[in-house]
């Protein structure tokens, strides 16, 4: 795997990701950000949400459940002194579908948490505090 982040001027980055697709960093106004982009500590916890998240939907639909949709909705603390590394990060998982099992939406969230979304187990043992829940919708059908 291999990233490239180029310098945009004041505290604008471009990364590129070794699939070729780029996204925008940016540094917040105080140290001469325009709020251009997201900071960098947003895209780990996005990375976070993204890694676990496609973990969630997979799980589901290799055991054929009806899954029309997943929300991660992601809150996280940082240090108060550097390096402001994340303390606590809590993942919240939103799954809509049609008759979902709660035991296997469960069972899917913590695989993902804690075995399979490389983000959150490196983050984990990293000593952040990761913790996860869901809550399913159900989808009425016609």
């Amino acid at each position: 795997m291999k990233a490239r982040i180029e310098w945009a001027g004041d505290a604008k980055f471009i990364g590129e990701s070794g699939s070729g697709h780029q996204i925008i960093m940016d540094g917040p106004p105080e140290i001469g950000g325009k709020n251009e982009g997201v900071r960098p500590m947003e895209m780990m916890l996005l990375g976070m949400g993204g890694c676990s998240s496609i973990d969630v939907v997979h799980i589901l639909k290799k055991q054929r459940l009806h899954v029309s949709g997943c929300v991660a909705e992601l809150s996280a603390e940082r240090a108060d002194s550097e390096p402001k590394i994340f303390t606590k990060i809590h993942m919240h998982f939103i799954v809509t579908g049609h008759k979902l099992n709660h035991g296997r939406v469960a069972k899917a969230v913590e695989l993902s948490a804690e075995k399979y979304c490389s983000a959150a187990v490196m983050l984990a043992r990293g000593g952040a505090d990761v913790t996860h829940d869901y809550e399913i919708i159900e989808e009425e059908t016609e």
